[in-house]
Protein backbone atom coordinates (compact mmCIF):
# COMPACT_ATOMS: atom_id res chain seq x y z
CA UNK A 1 0.00 0.00 0.00
CA UNK A 2 1.12 3.68 -1.00
CA UNK A 3 1.02 5.94 2.29
CA UNK A 4 1.99 9.89 1.56
CA UNK A 5 3.53 11.45 4.74
CA UNK A 6 3.31 15.42 5.40
CA UNK A 7 6.49 16.56 6.93
CA UNK A 8 5.29 19.69 9.34
CA UNK A 9 8.04 21.52 9.90
CA UNK A 10 7.10 22.93 13.76
CA UNK A 11 10.18 24.29 15.38
CA UNK A 12 12.35 21.91 13.36
CA UNK A 13 14.03 24.23 11.13
CA UNK A 14 14.97 26.74 13.93
CA UNK A 15 16.05 23.65 15.80
CA UNK A 16 18.32 22.53 13.06
CA UNK A 17 19.40 25.76 12.31
CA UNK A 18 21.14 26.00 15.48
CA UNK A 19 22.46 22.52 15.63
CA UNK A 20 26.62 22.54 14.90
CA UNK A 21 27.59 22.19 11.29
CA UNK A 22 28.36 18.52 11.38
CA UNK A 23 24.79 17.88 12.80
CA UNK A 24 23.48 19.97 10.15
CA UNK A 25 25.39 17.57 7.37
CA UNK A 26 23.78 15.02 9.10
CA UNK A 27 20.42 16.15 8.95
CA UNK A 28 20.61 16.57 4.86
CA UNK A 29 22.59 12.58 4.62
CA UNK A 30 19.29 11.47 6.85
CA UNK A 31 16.90 13.06 4.24
CA UNK A 32 19.05 11.83 1.42
CA UNK A 33 18.60 8.27 2.86
CA UNK A 34 15.03 8.15 3.10
CA UNK A 35 15.02 9.20 -0.22
CA UNK A 36 17.40 6.63 -1.49
CA UNK A 37 15.13 3.82 0.64
CA UNK A 38 13.36 1.03 -1.13
CA UNK A 39 9.65 2.06 -2.25
CA UNK A 40 10.10 5.74 -1.04
CA UNK A 41 9.31 7.98 -4.10
CA UNK A 42 10.80 11.28 -2.70
CA UNK A 43 8.28 14.67 -3.27
CA UNK A 44 9.19 17.36 -5.05
CA UNK A 45 10.68 20.25 -3.03
CA UNK A 46 8.59 22.87 -1.44
CA UNK A 47 9.68 26.40 -0.58
CA UNK A 48 9.26 28.10 2.76
CA UNK A 49 5.36 28.62 4.28
CA UNK A 50 6.12 32.18 3.99
CA UNK A 51 6.44 32.19 0.73
CA UNK A 52 2.97 30.04 -0.05
CA UNK A 53 -0.59 31.60 -1.45
CA UNK A 54 -4.02 29.92 0.20
CA UNK A 55 -6.64 29.91 -2.23
CA UNK A 56 -10.17 29.98 -1.48
CA UNK A 57 -13.37 30.52 -3.51
CA UNK A 58 -16.34 31.92 -2.36
CA UNK A 59 -19.35 31.78 -4.60
CA UNK A 60 -17.89 33.20 -7.80
CA UNK A 61 -14.94 35.37 -6.20
CA UNK A 62 -11.43 33.51 -5.86
CA UNK A 63 -9.63 34.65 -2.79
CA UNK A 64 -5.69 35.04 -1.67
CA UNK A 65 -3.91 35.14 0.93
CA UNK A 66 -0.66 35.22 1.49
CA UNK A 67 1.19 32.59 3.65
CA UNK A 68 0.30 29.36 4.78
CA UNK A 69 -3.72 27.89 4.90
CA UNK A 70 -2.59 27.20 8.89
CA UNK A 71 -0.45 28.74 11.47
CA UNK A 72 3.55 28.75 10.41
CA UNK A 73 4.39 25.94 13.29
CA UNK A 74 1.91 23.64 11.68
CA UNK A 75 2.72 24.10 7.71
CA UNK A 76 3.42 21.39 5.55
CA UNK A 77 7.01 21.72 4.92
CA UNK A 78 7.15 18.39 3.05
CA UNK A 79 6.02 15.27 1.26
CA UNK A 80 7.07 11.84 -0.22
CA UNK A 81 5.47 8.51 -0.90
CA UNK A 82 6.17 5.50 0.45
CA UNK A 83 5.20 2.09 -0.07
CA UNK A 84 4.94 -0.27 2.73
CA UNK A 85 3.25 -3.46 3.52
CA UNK A 86 1.39 -1.66 6.75
CA UNK A 87 1.43 1.49 8.69
CA UNK A 88 3.70 -0.40 10.79
CA UNK A 89 6.54 -0.10 7.71
CA UNK A 90 4.91 3.60 7.15
CA UNK A 91 5.33 4.26 10.74
CA UNK A 92 8.83 2.97 10.66
CA UNK A 93 10.30 5.30 7.75
CA UNK A 94 8.50 8.47 8.95
CA UNK A 95 9.99 7.86 12.39
CA UNK A 96 13.39 8.25 10.25
CA UNK A 97 12.56 11.45 9.22
CA UNK A 98 14.78 14.21 10.99
CA UNK A 99 11.77 16.84 11.30
CA UNK A 100 10.07 14.47 14.05
CA UNK A 101 12.98 14.54 16.36
CA UNK A 102 13.44 18.40 15.91
CA UNK A 103 10.07 19.46 16.84
CA UNK A 104 8.01 18.74 13.99
CA UNK A 105 5.71 15.70 13.13
CA UNK A 106 4.73 13.35 10.11
CA UNK A 107 1.47 12.84 9.42
CA UNK A 108 0.89 9.02 7.53
CA UNK A 109 -2.10 8.90 5.18
CA UNK A 110 -2.88 6.01 2.98
CA UNK A 111 -3.42 6.83 -0.65
CA UNK A 112 -6.90 5.94 -1.48
CA UNK A 113 -9.75 7.84 -4.19
CA UNK A 114 -12.62 8.83 -2.61
CA UNK A 115 -14.24 9.84 -5.97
Amino acid sequence: MNYIMLIYQGTALETQAALPEEEQKQVGADYEAINQTEGVTPGLPMGLPQNATTVRVEGDKTLTTDGPFIGMKEAVGGWFVVEADDLDGAIEVAARVPAARYGGAVEIRPSEVYW
